[in-house]
């Protein structure tokens, strides 16, 4: 690194926990809760319900980053009080050692010693950050969910359920659910690049010390060699996951073969 002269990797090594940790509980909201508005609107489609999920899934998806975090920001840290407004974890505590990863770090210190501080500090500067990237990218989830489970819906094989007499129910929990859940998994490798992308605008606003940040930083101060290191990780992390999801969708579809 041009600015302080360490190496590109332990750089990477002290940034990468943080940005890790923020995008595995934005992608769990994320696919929870655009799971749940995609499916609510298939009982009545083109009802009211399913009307508000189709304008939940656009509006989320269209909202840019950084204003939807400094309305969330100035909601519930500068009025409201409730959670911290910036930051990885409360400055008047010692982080707790270990992975980097704070969560993790903080429940073992927590189950060693009976004191659970640390594990409260991390959740509340976690929340914010956290859920409003997971609810700018559950309207991904949403609607592809919808789109597909209804396409399933029409298909041949679960017509032919509903003329054995099955159950409403069981027809689409059992034979529909899962097969439109297979495109949703596709998806969610490439919901990885919206998800670095989203993450570099809410880190920012968020001083949240992660790789994306530590990027911004680089950037700004023409650091090239941190830039490059950071460039090749992130997308070393994104075909990772692109090939694991492949992988894990031929695994579940037995028509896909490599």
């Amino acid at each position: 690194s041009l600015t302080n002269q360490e190496p590109v990797t332990e750089v990477i090594r002290q940034s990468l926990p943080a940005s890790l940790e923020l995008g595995v509980v934005a992608l769990l909201l994320a696919a929870v809760v655009g799971l749940a508005v995609g499916f609510s609107g298939i009982a009545r489609p083109e009802g009211k319900l399913d009307l508000a999920g189709r304008l939940y899934g656009i509006g989320t998806y269209a909202l840019p980053p950084f204003w939807a975090a400094m309305v969330v920001q100035l909601v519930f840290a500068v009025w409201l009080g409730w959670l911290p407004v910036g930051g990885r974890f409360p400055p008047t505590l010692l982080p707790p050692e270990g992975s980097g990863f704070y969560l993790l770090d903080s429940l073992r210190s927590g189950l060693a010693t009976g004191e659970w501080q640390l594990l409260l500090g991390s959740v509340r500067h976690l929340v914010l950050p956290a859920a409003t990237l997971g609810l700018l990218l559950s309207g991904i989830f949403a609607n592809s969910l919808r789109l597909n489970l209804r396409r399933t819906l029409g298909s041949d094989y679960v017509e032919a359920a509903r003329s054995r007499g099955l159950g409403e129910a069981r027809v689409v929990l059992r034979h529909a659910l899962p097969n439109a859940l297979l495109p949703v998994l596709t998806i969610t490798g490439i919901t990885v690049a919206s998800l670095i992308g989203g993450a570099l605008l809410i880190e920012v606003t968020y001083s949240w010390p992660g790789i994306a940040f530590r990027l911004q930083e680089a950037i700004g101060q023409r650091d090239y060699p941190l830039v490059q290191g950071i460039v090749v990780v992130v997308a070393g992390l994104v075909v990772l996951v692109t090939v694991l999801v492949d992988l894990l969708v031929a695994v579940l579809d037995p028509r896909i073969k490599f």
